[in-house]
């Protein structure tokens, strides 16, 4: 492995060795066949597989998290690069379209030969997330897609696990090397400043980020405010609520209640999928069943800086005056906390949406009794964008203006399942309207995330020899092509 192990911050110098060096390699990784690029993912997957033994108690030491979830995380991981090579041999991401010179064309002149095809970006800065030290750390989605995509990578590695960040990036390197790659494609940096650097350096295409809306904001403006403005994928916060409907609650209260209960503390309430608020009938039986069930018990939140951001969160809804606590463990403030329901009405929360709504990162989340269902559309339009909304119901259930809604304030819109799954597949939308992420077009998950690190250009005129070969007619890479408007 290579020798770097050190914690400190990336320096000015240090840094501009892989600016230039990201620059240097990002024309002959964007010109590598699609499938060379595949085989180059699965061989980092492989490292990382190897090196199991090494990442996983790192990563327990650094996080809190536990064996399990981390060994399945790390899974999940190299699942994801594994399934982005499928992706590259393909091809149709590439979504290479052919328009033949059509003299005839009705439009009432000539259509010249067009072409049009996906292009790499060029070099991406990704910042690492906290709460998911692998897959949305160094090796995770945002690393997989904007690689797959062509575009080498500057990593920003988060401060919660510095020591599991250069392990990953000393795994990674080496497979890289291994297999003839050149030592722009990946780069890793330290701190803060490092990070707010690299992503205003014009020879940075893009930016990928999971984790706070203030950082997340601050770091879309900066990109936003560069002379050249670049695409800044940003996942930044969300609520996720679920809505119960009056037919549900009736026949499964308790159920709904205890799988809520699973759901809001599953990994202690820190997965961006955690539903924060669940509505329910007033009068009905999930209320008396979530104040019945015991509550896990306390679990080590990821770092100080994520337990103090929850402690505080916490005392401002639990003081709230229309708030009071529905359940609780002894020592809600704690660290580690033990888990706290709270409960308020639909009234009071329509009176005090930005502070009632507002995302608690951890175990928490804020029960609403609604009378009549009818009210649920109100409440669903007093939410910002997010990540998630569920409807917990059945078949006979009136709901299609409350669906209606939810479409358009969440990414992802689920019937009686719980968000806090999030599965690497290619239909799975992971991203929603401002403040879930900074942009609406664009999914951190799945593989249609590869999209965010592409431009389209379009070739006019040009002879076959000069062309792309996903564009050529004897179509050498062998991928999809629409030709005259017909796949």
């Amino acid at each position: 492995m290579s020798s770097q192990t050190a914690f400190n911050p990336t320096t000015a110098a240090e840094l501009e060795v892989i600016l230039a060096s990201a620059q240097k390699a990002a024309a002959p990784w964007a010109a590598l066949r699609p499938a060379a690029r595949a085989d180059i993912l699965d061989a980092v997957a492989d490292a990382l597989d190897a090196a199991n033994e090494i990442l996983v108690p790192l990563a327990m030491k650094e996080t809190n998290l536990t064996q399990a979830r981390l060994t399945g995380e790390l899974k999940r991981t190299t699942f994801q690069l594994r399934l982005f090579g499928e992706v590259l041999r393909d091809g149709a991401y590439l979504d290479a379209r052919i328009d033949h010179a059509d003299a005839n064309w009705p439009m009432g002149a000539p259509r010249p030969d067009l072409r049009r095809v996906f292009e790499p970006l060029g070099p991406v800065v990704v910042f690492a997330a906290s709460n998911f030290p692998f897959a949305f750390s160094v090796a995770g989605g945002d690393t997989a897609s904007a690689w797959a995509a062509g575009n080498p990578v500057i990593l920003k590695a988060h401060s919660g696990h510095p020591g599991l960040s250069l392990a990953t990036a000393n795994i990674i390197t080496d497979a890289l090397a291994a297999v003839g790659v050149p030592a722009g494609v990946f780069g890793l940096v330290l701190g803060t400043a490092a990070g707010a650097t690299a992503l205003q350096d014009p020879r940075v295409k893009a930016g990928g980020f999971t984790g706070s809306i203030p950082g997340g904001r601050a770091l879309f403006d900066m990109a936003n405010q560069r002379p050249e403005p670049i695409p800044f994928y940003g996942e930044l916060g969300s609520n996720n609520p679920v809505f119960v409907t009056l037919a549900a609650a009736a026949e499964r209260g308790a159920e709904i209640a205890a799988e809520f209960v699973g759901s809001f503390t599953m990994g202690a309430g820190q997965f961006c999928t955690k539903p924060g608020t669940l509505f329910v009938p007033r009068g009905s039986d999930i209320v008396q069943s979530l104040r019945a069930i015991e509550l896990p018990a306390p679990a080590t939140l990821l770092n100080k800086r994520i337990q103090d951001g929850y402690t505080e969160v916490l005392e401002a809804l639990s003081s709230h005056d229309e708030v009071s606590v529905l359940s609780q463990g002894s020592n809600p403030l704690a660290d580690p906390p033990s888990p706290t329901l709270l409960l308020t009405t639909a009234e009071d929360l329509l009176s005090h949406p930005e502070s009632l709504q507002a995302e608690c990162f951890g175990p928490t989340a804020l029960v609403v009794e609604y009378t009549n269902e009818s009210d649920l559309v109100a409440l669903a339009e007093s939410f910002e964008g997010q990540l998630t909304a569920t409807i917990i119901g059945n078949e006979d259930c009136q709901v299609a203006s409350l669906i209606e809604v939810l479409a358009r304030k969440a990414g992802r819109v689920l019937w009686n399942q719980w968000p806090t799954g999030v599965s690497v597949t290619y239909a799975q939308q992971h991203g929603g309207p401002y403040p879930a992420t900074t942009s609406v077009g664009s999914t951190s998950v799945g593989t249609a995330a590869i999209s965010r690190f592409l431009r389209p250009v379009a070739y006019q005129g040009f002879p076959q020899d000069l062309l792309p070969e996903a564009l050529q007619d004897a179509n050498p890479l062998n991928v999809p092509q629409m030709i005259n408007g017909v796949r």
